[in-house]
């Protein structure tokens, strides 16, 4: 594996990338960065794939644009499209975790000519919603059902990343390990907070790194995000409600690539996305898979990098060898 730094329209990103063959984009989420997938960068590549990790617009070693308004999903679309472009290639495979999973949705949606398969872990395709932004419906399902506010109406506010820049390692330990499935179920969070409860105190202090990440990983993340700060990362929960406003466009609209769902049974995040699980063949037309992996918690591709490098490839095998066309 190397890292470089690519120049793109629109931004300088920084990749992890190995192998070649056709190419397998890999974007992750919050707080993530592209090294979270170095298990499937390392098997995609010894399987004949061009595997790339890219750090997301705001994170890491990819530049960081100031402005909540410049981390919409159509810019962060838009630097997918770009990479591929510089990386010489004209369509690939694209996967996502967390947040990156709704952006390789919605590279599908927007560029079925260049994103050919689309896999997705931890968030399934949510389609757009006739009835106003997303935020206030959030705010008001929460409080009716007495479950206090949930995380990302308390990260619109525009001090939010600041309580993690004060303490990185702290604030990101607690993170990994609060939605890790190796952690008590009394322990977990379920991303709904207490009214006067900050996201990170409603962690206990008694948090330690999970079981599957090192020292050494652990170090990666605490360096990158210390040195970058929290405001981009932050800044894609903040697009949310413009996403809303800008994709009028996308109403209606389907997913007609072969697609897979992951997620891990014990994923917190099901507690406020897992309703669209159910009903996401009515918009994913070709899902091929949706596979639930016992005991796993939100970070499949770091928790269970064995099952999941093993599902992404037998899915990848099954399709068409189509991406090995040069521009």
């Amino acid at each position: 594996m190397q890292t470089r730094r690519l120049k793109t329209d629109g931004l300088t990103q920084q990749i992890l990338e190995a192998g070649t063959g056709p190419l397998v984009l890999l974007i992750h989420g919050f707080p993530e960065l592209g090294i979270s997938w170095r298990a499937q960068v390392e098997a995609l590549a010894a399987a004949g794939y061009h595997a790339v990790a890219p750090d997301m617009r705001g994170y890491g070693g990819t530049d960081r644009p100031a402005g909540a308004e410049n981390y919409t999903a159509l810019h962060l679309v838009g630097d997918m499209v770009d990479l591929v472009r510089a990386l010489g290639e004209r369509d690939c495979f694209v996967v996502g975790h967390d947040w990156g999973a709704p952006i390789a949705w919605h590279c599908a949606l927007l560029r079925p000519d260049l994103f050919r398969a689309v896999a997705g872990l931890s968030v399934p395709f949510q389609p757009r919603r006739p009835n106003g932004p997303p935020t206030p419906a959030m705010a008001v399902l929460s409080q009716r059902a007495g479950l206090g506010d949930l995380y990302i109406n308390r990260l619109q506010a525009a001090d939010a990343h600041l309580a993690f820049e004060a303490d990185p390692a702290t604030a990101l330990r607690k993170m990994f390990w609060s939605y890790d499935g190796a952690t008590a179920d009394a322990d977990q969070s379920t991303g709904f907070l207490p009214p006067g409860v900050s996201m990170l105190d409603h962690v206990p202090d008694h948090a330690t790194l999970p079981p599957w990440m090192s020292a050494e990983h652990f170090a990666g993340y605490v360096a990158a995000l210390t040195a970058g700060g929290f405001e981009g990362p932050v800044n894609w929960y903040r697009a949310m409600d413009l996403n809303w406003s800008l994709t009028a466009f996308l109403q209606g609209r389907k997913i007609h690539q072969p697609a897979l769902f992951i997620v891990g049974e014990r994923d917190p995040v099901r507690h406020y996305s897992g309703a669209h699980e159910t009903g996401m063949a009515d918009w994913v037309t070709d899902l091929r898979g949706r596979m639930v992996l016992p005991g796993a918690g939100h970070w499949i591709q770091q928790e269970r990098a064995e099952a999941v490098n093993a599902a992404l490839l037998d899915f990848f095998g099954s399709l068409p060898a189509q991406l090995d066309r040069k521009p």
